[in-house]
């Protein structure tokens, strides 16, 4: 199986100067898990989109688009629980 480039959105890059640093290197290493499993266990797919799914990290969700057709997953969002929705 191939596997996947992994790109991040401009407003997900912010997002990571913000995260706590007890969780960063976790959510660093769950977001280059994707590569080689887009759709692991636990992720969950986002009502009213085709390909937009989240997945947890302790407080924290990341938010990402799998474009199966260019092998391209595009992380939109890092955001705490509470944040991430709005």
């Amino acid at each position: 199986m191939a596997s996947f480039r992994i790109e991040f959105a401009r407003a997900a890059e912010k997002d990571l100067r913000g995260v706590d640093r007890r969780y960063l290197s976790k959510i660093l290493e769950s977001i280059e898990g994707l590569q080689n499993k887009p759709r692991p266990q636990g992720c969950k797919k986002l009502v009213g989109s085709q390909n937009t799914y989240r997945i947890r990290i302790g407080d924290y969700r990341v938010i990402y688009e799998i474009e199966d057709g260019v092998l391209v997953i595009l992380v939109v969002r890092i955001r705490h629980r509470k944040d991430v929705y709005r």
